[in-house]
């Protein structure tokens, strides 16, 4: 088979392969949709019992004085842990809210809609998507996530699809580096790790991915965003990523996006975001 015709039958499993992503992206988003209801109901609802608890609560205290001790003791041990579990249902209700409202802007957001964003909630959201992703297709795929967001982050007027879908690309690669590097490494101890971390430098926000896994040579990071250039297996990877992550980046948002790398040591993304004032 010539070199044109390979490049020919790369296109179309692209071609293919960005279709499959563009329906399970509608299938994601109908589904999300889907959960978002009941989602609401169940945080609704725990709001208005613990409010509940708190009228019975106010209640028990005007009789409290006609109860024995051990039964007061034993009411107010059960309201107390009434308590603690529907906050803790209202509490893992919004994060699994904030989930489908990210997957929801990923699948369905419109092109190009600036907005104020704050970017601690937006990375923290899709970091853990794409980690979670990952997880659910490789079963023994782990990792340690580590997070370091600055307080004085201020929002930035970005678009939080584009920005999402940068998130991920690098995520993805991230997680896939230290997850070869695992598998190599099989008989070796070793502790895959990715740091993610969030500062406000001067008039720039910086985003940095940084993960311990296979890292890339010199040869490699100077194609790394180029379209259709990718090191993995065919099936695995579009080439396509990191060059729309670079266009999002420096095209969209007039920052800049490099890459620090040492083969078997580490791959660092930063990502320079400018503050408008």
């Amino acid at each position: 088979m010539s070199d044109l015709n390979k490049q020919i039958e790369y296109l179309k499993k692209q071609i293919s392969n960005q279709d499959r992503l563009s329906s399970l992206g509608m299938l994601s988003a109908g589904i999300a949709h889907e959960i978002q209801n009941p989602l609401n109901f169940v945080i609704n609802f725990s709001k208005l019992s613990l409010k509940l608890l708190q009228d019975m609560e106010e209640i028990l205290s005007e009789v409290n004085y006609q109860l024995p001790e051990d039964v007061k003791e034993e009411i107010q041990d059960i309201m107390s842990d009434l308590k603690g579990n529907m906050n803790k249902i209202e509490e893992n209700g919004n994060r699994a809210s904030n989930t489908v409202r990210g997957v929801l802007l990923y699948s369905r957001g419109k092109d190009d809609e600036y907005m104020p964003t704050d970017l601690k909630q937006l990375l923290h959201e899709y970091i853990w998507l794409s980690y979670h992703a990952i997880r659910a297709n490789n079963k023994s795929f782990n990792a340690s996530i580590k997070e370091e967001y600055g307080e004085d982050v201020p929002e930035l007027n970005i678009i939080p699809q584009d920005l999402s879908r940068v998130i991920i690309n690098i995520m993805n690669n991230a997680c896939y580096a230290v997850f070869s590097k695992a598998k190599e490494a099989s008989d070796q101890p070793y502790s895959p790790t990715i740091t993610v971390s969030l500062k406000k430098e001067d008039e720039w926000v910086k985003l940095i991915i940084e993960d311990n896994g296979t890292g890339m040579s010199d040869e490699v990071s100077g194609q790394l965003f180029t379209p259709f250039f990718t090191t993995k297996p065919v099936g695995e990877g579009t080439g396509l990523g990191l060059s729309i992550s670079k266009s999002i980046i420096e095209s969209k948002h007039n920052g800049k996006i490099e890459v620090e790398t040492k083969v078997n040591e580490f791959t660092r993304f930063i990502i320079s975001l400018p503050i408008e004032k």
